[in-house]
């Protein structure tokens, strides 16, 4: 899943993608340079999985049936494993999970409270995508982290985060609904901005003489990619 995992060269090559995953040219991009200091990194995913773990929580809560229950609850489990993971992290270099996640408390906590969506299908689609984007995310930017954390942090993140329920599920429910899939259809368009928001503040300002825009768009564009095909694979367009 991780093809730059164990390899840590200062620059890296990224394809240049169009919105439906066709390569059109490569560009360098220097990830130490977009990276946080270690900290910040750990405290803010940490949060993140943990948001993901209680957003996944209460879509077990209100499953229609106990199969989507237990699906459910398994991967659950998995973003409350690499929130540990994490936790392990901070504590390893001396500093208490709630101090190193707390800057991040307000802004993850409106970021759930408007993607949870309107009623259970939507609560899936953002668990699916915005977990989705955000994991392909923290784990394209920790290869400019430290040699001695970045490629536990990147395996760690990279594991299988149990979605297959979460397709299996809309899938069904898009299949039986004509109308509920164009209605997530543009829940997941509406989803991917302010993912992206959340995915910036995780990066270092700028220098004043760079453009922000001209440093991040080749990291974007391969994550939007694999959003697309995330939204694709359900029969959703993007």
């Amino acid at each position: 899943m991780v093809t730059w995992f164990g390899r840590r060269p200062q620059r890296v090559e990224v394809p240049r993608l169009t919105a439906r995953g066709v390569a059109k040219s490569s560009v360098k991009v220097d990830i130490a340079s977009l990276t946080p200091d270690l900290m910040h990194f750990l405290g803010q995913a940490a949060y993140f999985e943990l948001g993901e773990f209680e957003s996944l929580a209460r879509a077990v809560a209100t499953a229609p049936n106990l199969a989507a229950k237990e699906g459910l609850s398994a991967a659950a489990g998995r973003a409350l494993s690499k929130h540990h993971g994490l936790i392990a992290e901070i504590r390893r270099r001396g500093t208490e999970p709630d101090v190193a996640m707390a800057p991040f408390v307000p802004a993850l906590d409106h970021y759930r409270a408007q993607s949870q969506g309107s009623d259970w299908h939507e609560l899936l689609l953002s668990c699916y995508l915005t977990g989705g984007l955000l994991e392909d995310f923290f784990v394209r930017l920790s290869d400019g982290l430290p040699r001695d954390a970045g490629p536990r942090i990147a395996q760690l993140l990279g594991e299988d985060s149990g979605t297959t329920v979460l397709v299996h599920e809309l899938q069904a429910a898009i299949t039986a609904d004509a109308a509920l899939g164009s209605r997530l259809a543009m829940w997941g368009r509406r989803l991917v901005g302010d993912t992206l928001l959340i995915a910036r503040s995780a990066m270092p300002v700028c220098e004043p003489d760079v453009s922000a825009e001209s440093r991040t768009e080749p990291v974007f564009t391969e994550i939007i990619a694999a959003h697309t095909r995330r939204m694709d694979g359900l029969g959703l367009t993007a």
